[in-house]
Parts: C-alpha cells; structure tokens; sequence
C-alpha cells in the first residue's frame, strides 16, 4: 500500500522523514498521478492560502475532491486542517484560502498568534496510551467549533485539537515534529499502512 505526503509547501521534508520510518516507501505527492497511487495521504502544515494556491495550479483540486469524497484516509496537520475545514471564521491574518469543506469544523488561521507565540504543550490524543503526546502549535489553527459529523480526538487540557470525520483526521498541532511516532502509528494502522 503507498503511502503519499502533499508535497507542494510546508514541512513537508519533515513528513515524509517520520512517515518513512514506519512506510519506507511513502513518496511525494505533487500530481494527479502521484495522488491516483496512494491509499494514504498526509496533508502537511505551511501556509494554507499558498497551498491552495499550488493545489489549483497543480491541478490536484478536483482529483483530491474525488479522492476525499471516496473515503481515502488523510492526516492534515495545522495548514492541512484548514484545508480541509467546512467553515473558517474570519482570520486577522490576511485572506483566507478557500477550503474541501469536508471537516465538520469551523477553525480559525494563526489564532494562537504570530510565530513568536508559538509553543509545545502536552496533548491528550484518544487511542494512544501512556505519557501525553508533544504537541508543537506553531502559527496554529484554533479548532472553535466540531459540528455533528466530526468527533474530537486530541485534547490540550479541555481545549479540542484534534478531530476526525470516519478516515479523514485534521489536527492544529506538528506530530511530526515532536519526535514521538505514536500518532503517525495510529493514523496509518487504522489506514491499514501498517499492522
């Protein structure tokens, strides 16, 4: 099974680093073609409208519509949840990108601040045994709002930060930054990636 990491903008580098730890063979996403062989895809954080912006000139848009609609697994992180959000609140940080719509949530852009304001903080995620997980927040959405047919999955104290929608997951904090594989894990068994 392919494993694919969006690679137009972003962290990208460090996706795919963590991916391939547990999928060696996970590649780069930047064609339909590309997108047309994975059954798992990561959707990294950078900068939501420039990631847009390259999904439209890229001609991905409607072919990840199709793909999304069809059920395929996909782990958006901070700029990827955006991506993905059904509503965002206005952002005091310039025009916001236009959106899949397919997470029942509404976020806000960088409501946590500039990148100066960034931090770490322990992060509960459902599913995952043991110690808290590292979340890294940087530039970071804030989930203010889960409708009906998204469910939280990643707490910061009572602070939701993480929500799914059946295999799409969209959160506001790095996992692939944090050095711990245990999210990467649970997102890609439940892909069926990996046993």
């Amino acid at each position: 099974m392919n494993v694919g990491v969006l690679a137009l903008q972003g962290d990208v580098p460090e996706h795919l680093r963590v991916v391939r730890e547990l999928v060696p063979d996970t590649i780069s996403v930047r064609s339909a073609r590309d997108l047309d062989s994975v059954a798992a895809l990561f959707l990294p954080g950078g900068e939501s409208t420039t990631i847009a912006r390259l999904i439209e000139e890229m001609g991905l848009w409607a072919p990840l519509r199709e793909r999304i609609g069809g059920g395929l697994p996909i782990l958006a992180t901070c700029a990827g949840l955006i991506l993905l959000a059904r509503d965002l609140a206005p952002s005091a940080f310039g025009r916001d990108p236009p959106t899949f719509g397919v997470l029942d949530v509404r976020v806000r852009r960088n409501d946590y601040g500039t990148q100066r304001e960034s931090f770490e903080a322990p992060v509960r995620v459902e599913g995952i045994p043991g110690k808290r997980f590292p979340g890294v927040f940087i530039r970071s959405p804030r989930i203010l709002g889960v409708g009906p047919d998204a469910a939280p999955i990643a707490w910061r104290g009572e602070e939701v930060v993480g929500v799914r929608a059946g295999p799409v997951w969209g959160l506001t904090f790095h996992p692939e930054l944090a050095g711990d594989l245990r999210v990467h894990r649970k997102f890609l068994t439940e892909a069926g990636a990996i046993l």
